[in-house]
């Protein structure tokens, strides 16, 4: 489980065909879960300042990860600790589907962050609720059927690979678990 408050940014050295090797800016373990922009994985190996993971064809599926270049800037964020903060909100790491950016804009000292996404998502998402984008944990609003906004401060700017983001990009979405499971149970 995350947080979705990025850690560090990690730089794609190498990816494909099924792996994906980043420069880490913290120490991780083998074995060890690291969310890259939001997708949950495992560390297959950890090297001074790198970590080596498997991608299976489900993930380079339904993320962004599979459209990784060298030099790419990640957000990383390693699994929540018992007792850690949760700052963020529930993560985990299970991209929902990918979006695209149609709108990045300055306002004064914030960023609005526009995401246009499958209308099928739409009832996951609340105006004021949580959504992690590209594992970030931001607060949308403005949403509708296939779009939403999302405020961004200078901190999570300056800290996460979204200073290097352009219109349309595509971004990992996961939407907030407690929906995910009300609409289950309310479909049942």
């Amino acid at each position: 489980m995350f947080t979705g408050i990025v850690r560090g940014l990690g730089r794609v050295i190498r990816c494909g065909p099924g792996t994906l090797v980043l420069s880490c800016p913290f120490e991780v373990a083998e074995g060890a879960s690291l969310a890259v922009n939001g997708a949950c994985l495992t560390v297959k190996e950890a090297r001074a300042g790198e970590a080596i993971m498997d991608l299976s064809q489900e993930t380079l599926t339904r993320t962004n990860l599979g459209t990784l270049r060298p030099g790419d800037f990640v957000n990383l964020e390693p699994a929540l600790r018992s007792g850690e903060e949760l700052g963020g909100h529930f993560v985990l790491g299970h991209v929902d589907t990918v979006g695209k950016i149609v709108l990045l804009e300055r306002r004064g000292e914030d960023v609005i962050l526009e995401v246009a996404f499958d209308p099928k998502f739409a009832k996951l998402l609340a105006d004021k609720g949580s959504v992690a984008v590209d594992g970030i944990s931001l607060t949308p609003f403005c949403v509708s059927q296939g779009t939403f906004r999302c405020a961004v401060i200078p901190y999570t700017w300056e800290h996460t690979n979204l200073r290097y983001r352009r219109v349309g990009d595509r971004v990992n979405l996961e939407f907030d678990v407690l929906s995910k499971y009300v609409r289950n149970w309310r479909e049942r």
